[in-house]
């Protein structure tokens, strides 16, 4: 099975190396000969053999890098979340002794989010490709962690989905549609799509800055 591999700094991304394969022919003959003269007239045959070696190849990228030109940076995805104190939603403010009117419920939070829709391109000509993500690095602040499983992404094209992000390893995988633009036939896929990282916890965390990654994987058979 190839493999690409592609980190993403959670959050983040980035991109995956291109595999590119070429092409080789071989033939191979024989020889053979009639006489003339009074033997019987007959036809040589001559048997020639050929081997056709085509190739696989994977390009997978999230972030900047794209086709033809592979490279580029891993992606920084982040997400700002501010606490707002019930009964009515007033935002706290940094300071000592201020009063402020508050029921005892736990605090929500907006999640203001910033780099987190990344551009994602896959190019094979391997048969089924398939797409799963890999926790890396979880999300830690200090000793405190937060699942990655509360961060979600999703697609904008249903032909190159989005997979489930776990809450520790490896996830299931989901396949991508072969052909696409700019696809010679249905043997070559090549689809593009824009992701979008989600922060979709409303759960009370210990205040830090957290930071793990991911990885996202293209394979095919």
């Amino acid at each position: 099975m190839k493999q690409q591999r592609r980190p993403l700094n959670l959050l983040r991304q980035s991109l995956l190396p291109l595999l590119l394969a070429g092409l080789g022919a071989s033939a191979q003959a024989g020889s053979a000969s009639s006489g003339t003269g009074g033997l019987p007239r007959n036809t040589p045959a001559v048997a020639l053999n050929f081997a056709i070696q085509i190739d696989k190849f994977l390009f997978f990228r999230i972030g900047d890098g794209a086709w033809p030109t592979p490279g580029g940076t891993t992606s920084q995805v982040n997400f700002a979340l501010s606490p707002s104190i019930p009964a009515v939603p007033t935002t706290p403010v940094n300071s000592n002794n201020t009063a402020v009117n508050w029921n005892g419920a736990a605090p929500t939070f907006s999640v203001a989010a910033s780099g987190n829709v990344l551009p994602v391109e896959v190019r094979s000509n391997g048969g089924q490709v398939s797409v799963f993500a890999t926790v890396t690095t979880a999300l830690t602040s200090g000793s405190n962690t937060i699942p990655m499983n509360m961060v979600s992404v999703t697609s904008s094209d249903a032909t190159l989905p989005a997979p489930t992000i776990p809450a520790t390893g490896t996830g299931t995988s989901v396949n991508v549609s072969g052909g696409g633009t700019g696809a010679v036939n249905s043997l070559v896929t090549i689809r593009n799509a824009n992701w979008t990282f989600a922060y979709n916890s409303a759960i009370s965390r210990t205040a830090g800055n957290y930071s793990g990654q991911l990885s996202f994987t293209a394979a095919v058979p």
